[in-house]
């Protein structure tokens, strides 16, 4: 009050009016170190008045309606802010939007960062850096017999899974470990360990395929149909893993090639792997994480996988991203190219709002994402040329009061 008294009454509303609007100014998402996120306004979001933002709602308000309903992760991620959990109220009062009012709805209670990590780091330079996964279809069965010898395994019952900021010591870079009989932990078998009998005698095994190249990308995918030698189709999905850090086996293959990393293209990994079995199993072996699975009678047809907030995924609306940097539910605008695996030279650009229901292994950095694209053949073909930069537009709620969303009416 001194200060104000001393600059005079014009002079004092102007410094009362700058300490307002500074005590106003837009909070960032907090992120790690090397991390910067710069405010964007909507307008200046190329495409974000072109999407469809009622599609993009419905799969957002599943993702609330989850998390009302305390329904638990499988994957369990960082806590979903008091701020986003008060809008996600509001939107289940609200129901179903059009298009327009569901736009109105986001850019009234969220302010859109743009996240970026250190020039030169990671494959984009400082960019986003985005990938895509699919679910996959292959033959098996759920009997050993014939040609299906490889097992797909149930989640075995000491199996403890960590919480990704409750990591117990001495376990550091682990996700689960193995609870022994005295209640001690230790760590889990790795996959060459499990492919050569760690787990043998405990019945779990719930189907079997042909291919073990197969069973390693539906690992990869963390879920798949398996096409029945009957013609019927089962869904297998995540059940958890075995907290082996996950490698991918890219570099492997490229050491092996004589080629740059960059160079080996999903295409190309399935091709390698393909000649020689001997060969194939100790490359796949340079990836320790081994995922288990569940038969999921309750997925529809056309229903997507089941990500890591336990819900299913939706194509081109859902992806997959870093669990101990952001949450659950959280709404992202993408920013990125799909390529043209038909014969065409030039990306496809891709601009939607899209809603972080998954988590991966692979997924490292706040800057990153993985976009599910769907199931089958060519959902594959698409999802595995993806590996492109862009923008990564992370949309935080806006300070929200104690009770309820202020209604600014519906649009």
């Amino acid at each position: 009050m001194g200060i104000l008294r001393r600059v005079g009454p014009f002079a004092a509303f102007f410094v009362a009016a700058s300490i307002a609007w500074a005590g106003e100014r837009p909070s960032p998402p907090p992120l790690p170190a090397g991390a910067t996120a710069t405010l964007v306004p909507f307008g200046k979001l190329a495409g974000w008045k072109r999407d469809d933002h009622a599609k993009a709602w419905q799969v957002w308000l599943a993702s609330c309606r989850s998390q009302a309903e305390n329904n638990p992760a499988l994957d369990a991620g960082v806590p979903v802010p008091k701020d986003l959990a008060s809008l996600c109220r509001e939107a289940l009062k609200r129901g179903a939007l059009a298009a327009p009012a569901a736009r109105a709805f986001f850019q009234a209670h969220f302010n859109a960062w743009r996240i970026t990590t250190q020039k030169g780091s990671g494959p984009t330079g400082g960019k986003a850096f985005y990938t895509g996964y699919y679910e996959p279809e292959i033959r098996g069965s759920l009997v050993r017999e014939g040609e299906y010898q490889t097992p797909l395994y149930d989640r075995p019952a000491d199996l403890v899974s960590f919480e990704p900021n409750a990591v117990p010591p001495g376990f550091e870079g682990y996700s689960a470990a193995r609870r022994k009989l005295d209640g001690s932990l230790e760590v889990y078998p790795d996959r060459k360990a499990i492919e050569q009998g760690a787990l043998d005698g405990q019945g779990l095994e719930i189907a079997y395929v042909a291919d073990p190249v197969d069973r390693f990308f539906m690992q990869v995918q963390g879920s798949g149909r398996l096409r029945l030698p009957t013609g019927s189709v089962v869904r297998f999905a995540y059940a958890g893993k075995n907290g082996q850090p996950y490698s991918a086996i890219g570099k492997a293959v490229a050491d092996r090639l004589n080629i740059p990393p960059r160079a080996v293209t999903m295409a190309g990994l399935r091709d390698f792997l393909a000649r020689d079995p001997k060969q194939a199993r100790e490359v796949m072996w340079v990836n320790k994480s081994f995922v288990f699975f569940k038969v999921a009678p309750f997925l529809g047809a056309d229903a997507g996988p089941i990500g890591g907030e336990g819900l299913p995924v939706t194509p081109l609306r859902s992806i997959a991203i870093d669990r101990k940097i952001w949450p659950y539910g959280l709404p992202v605008f993408v920013e990125t190219a799909i390529p043209d695996v038909g014969g065409g030279v030039k990306p496809e650009p891709i601009r939607k709002l899209m809603i972080a229901q998954d988590t991966g292994s692979a997924i490292i950095g706040p800057a990153r994402a993985d976009i599910f694209f769907g199931s089958g053949a060519k959902a594959g073909a698409v999802a595995g040329a993806v590996r492109h930069g862009g923008g990564f537009y992370v949309l935080w709620p806006k300070p929200q009061p104690d009770t309820n969303v202020a209604s600014e009416g519906r649009p």
